[in-house]
């Protein structure tokens, strides 16, 4: 009856009806049959609490509806689905509400940026964020949106920075309190990162930390000459939040220029960090710095994931992160303290971690291959914790390398700021039509760690390198996907493959799950389209 009676009022006066006051998006785990920020909740562990889909049922799976986007930029959004009704956005920045059992589309809402907006990697958005009855949104022309959720009419609009000096919005905004916040994408074009809090009946900027540190703040005896200016530091992925220790989290990206590190001698704080900030004022707990004076473009932008569980016989507030210097992590959340780190890929470019957790060098010969590659040891890819198993779960890049080539390069705004190039460092996969090749080598995995130890309990290896990210399931049901166009259920005990599915596209998203009318729905965006299963009736 609730259900009819929605659609009688949207048929009636068009207009949905949200209400996620910030006290649902503190409890979101609470709320398994709804899915209200980007990875979750705010500890980003990405796990359903959703029960109807098991090992034993998931070979059937089937399709149960398919929104197309109107767009031949890549799909990489997480839906938010709020109360049967769904919010996605396609790329480059247009929102839509949809029908979460049907597809049917609500409404639309269509920004568009301005031409001036430079990306390093295509037209992206990885989502939205609600509050209330307002929908936030980050444009790729560095613009913080506000659109009402119930009939995706335009509230506000704030510039979040310029996007001629190369800055743009691409991750999905965090509402934490009164606040929202965002970071700034750009780094290949020698911006000066930040993350920023909002306020979100006005766009009025609260509080900015900025990644790079100018001349007389902590940090800036990391940087030499003038290199701060143009050091990089990008936040391009949702950071994560502790209300107990009223912490944001988030990953901050490489420094530039990205491939000559001679140009910036010093460890380019807080490049390559994860930074602890105080949510309200923006000021600096702690930090963590994973590759100093970075070389190899290897954002640390990854999901922080937050985990309560004992550490030696003792509790902790921990963190787990899977570095893309190959690398596993565990961090004490409330201090910045280095517990533990191991590779989870093959590496070369490091003997070890020290007692503090800093890189001891190894020597890669000029001209040899550096393992993981310039894409990493895992990328962007949302990883996923089962408190069920124990265990943490990454899409990861096996056996993979580039050959690193630094050239001299002066800063020129708006310009990419490179500083080199890399070639594939071992032999390409052969991927598509015979004798075509990538670029990449190596190939893709589904990793489960035990954080304990940092060991793979299990891996299940793909055909092609993989850029999905991964959600697991309060059954033991873990969803992934691969470029090669597949979606997969696996047991997340052992990694056996319990279902797969043709999507017919890259899987560059990640998968997530919600229920409407007491069934359970897992979708991903996959090369065009969102796909939404369900168990066959």
């Amino acid at each position: 009856m609730k259900r009819l009676a929605l659609v009688l009022t949207l048929l009636v006066s068009g207009v949905l009806t949200a209400q996620v006051p910030i006290e649902r998006v503190r409890n979101a785990a609470k709320e398994p049959h709804n899915w209200l920020t980007y990875s979750g909740d705010y500890f980003s562990q990405r796990h359903s609490l959703l029960t109807q889909i098991t090992p034993a049922n998931a070979k059937n799976l089937e399709q149960q509806w398919i929104f197309q986007a109107q767009s031949l930029e890549k799909f990489v959004a997480t839906p938010l689905v709020v109360d049967g009704v769904l919010y996605v956005t396609q790329a480059p920045n247009t929102v839509v509400a949809l029908d979460a059992k049907t597809g049917r589309m609500f409404w639309q809402y269509q920004h568009t940026p301005s031409p001036d907006a430079k990306l390093c990697c295509g037209a992206v958005n990885r989502g939205v964020a609600i509050l209330n009855d307002t929908l936030f949104m980050g444009t790729i022309d560095a613009q913080l949106v506000a659109i009402d959720a119930r009939n995706g009419r335009p509230i506000w609009k704030t510039e979040v920075a310029d996007v001629k000096a190369g800055y743009s919005l691409t991750l999905s905004p965090l509402v934490i309190k009164d606040k929202v916040l965002v970071g700034t994408a750009g780094g290949e074009y020698g911006i000066r990162g930040f993350v920023a809090a909002y306020d979100p009946a006005t766009g009025k900027e609260i509080w900015r930390f900025n990644t790079i540190p100018s001349p007389g703040e902590p940090g800036s005896e990391t940087w030499e000459n003038e290199a701060w200016k143009w050091g990089g530091g990008s936040v391009w992925l949702t950071g994560s939040y502790d209300p107990a220790l009223n912490l944001t989290y988030w990953g901050v990206g490489n420094p530039g220029p990205d491939l000559n590190p001679s140009q910036r001698p010093g460890d380019n704080l807080y490049t390559d960090c994860v930074i602890a900030l105080d949510v309200d004022t923006g000021k600096l707990k702690w930090h963590f710095q994973f590759t100093p004076h970075d070389g190899a473009d290897w954002d640390s932008v990854q999901i922080p994931v937050l985990v309560d569980a004992n550490w030696k016989g003792t509790p902790r507030k921990l963190m787990y992160w899977a570095n893309r210097n190959g690398f596993f992590y565990v961090i004490d959340r409330a201090t910045g303290e280095f517990l533990h780190g191991s590779p989870f890929v093959k590496q070369n470019w490091a003997t070890g971690l020290d007692a503090k957790g800093r890189p001891m060098l190894a020597v890669v010969p000029e001209g040899s291959p550096t393992f993981p590659g310039m894409q990493g040891g895992t990328n962007w890819y949302s990883p996923s914790y089962s408190p069920r198993t124990g265990l943490f779960y990454i899409s990861a890049w096996d056996e993979y390398s580039t050959i690193f080539i630094p050239q001299k390069m002066e800063y020129v705004a708006g310009q990419r700021f490179m500083g080199g190039r890399g070639r594939s460092g071992t032999p390409p996969i052969r991927r598509g039509p015979i004798n075509t090749w990538t670029e990449e080598a190596g190939h893709g995995a589904v990793v489960a760690i035990d954080p304990a130890t940092g060991q793979r309990k299990w891996a299940f290896k793909m055909h092609d390198v993989t850029d999905s990210g991964i959600l697991t399931t309060a059954t033991d049901v873990l969803f992934s996907g691969s470029r090669d166009g597949y979606f997969y259920a696996l047991d997340a005990r052992t990694g056996a493959l319990l279902w797969k599915a043709i999507v017919g596209g890259q899987v560059g998203a990640a998968p997530m799950s919600y229920q409407v009318d007491r069934k359970q729905y897992v979708a991903i965006a996959a090369g065009n389209s969102l796909f939404v299963y369900a168990l066959r009736e």
